[in-house]
């Protein structure tokens, strides 16, 4: 994990961080034949932003509320293939790619949290983890109903 000299510069990383997340759901959206699967990866670049925007506001001085719940982990995306974006992918594999991306993104959040001394940077650093395990269940609760079911 990389060192970083000040807060500050942690809130840089991170709010990069929802910028490229947010992007990538974009570009997953462009590349999605049905409608329904462009919505959900819009929605979810939408997501990211609101995320970037609560990092903005910590840099700008804000204070944030306490963490939520932990956040159950069905662990579907853990066994499952890794799959590499493209345009003609199918539901299943859009799926998968979104698991694997959010289950990154929680545990960069984590990491972060543990490399901070800040209690206020933990304290947000665990609540984006957290936010990011929601975001995995959603699509391992999908993936569930849509694709283990019909299997």
């Amino acid at each position: 994990m990389t060192m970083f000299e000040s807060a500050e510069k942690v809130l840089e990383f991170a709010i990069q961080k929802e910028q490229e997340a947010a992007d990538f759901y974009l570009e997953l959206a462009e590349k999605m034949a049905a409608g329904a699967m462009k919505q959900v990866f819009n929605d979810f670049a939408r997501e990211e932003m609101k995320h970037k925007e609560k990092l903005i506001g910590v840099q700008k001085g804000k204070k944030l509320g306490n963490i939520s719940n932990t956040i159950t982990d069905l662990k579907i995306g853990d066994y499952l293939v890794d799959v590499e974006p493209a345009p003609d992918m199918t539901y299943q594999e859009a799926l998968i790619v979104a698991m694997k991306k959010e289950k990154a993104a929680f545990k960069l959040y984590n990491d972060l949290a543990n490399a901070v001394q800040d209690n206020d940077l933990k304290m947000l650093m665990l609540s984006l983890a957290q936010e990011e395990a929601k975001h995995k269940l959603r699509f391992e609760l999908e993936y569930d109903e849509r694709i283990l079911t019909d299997n």
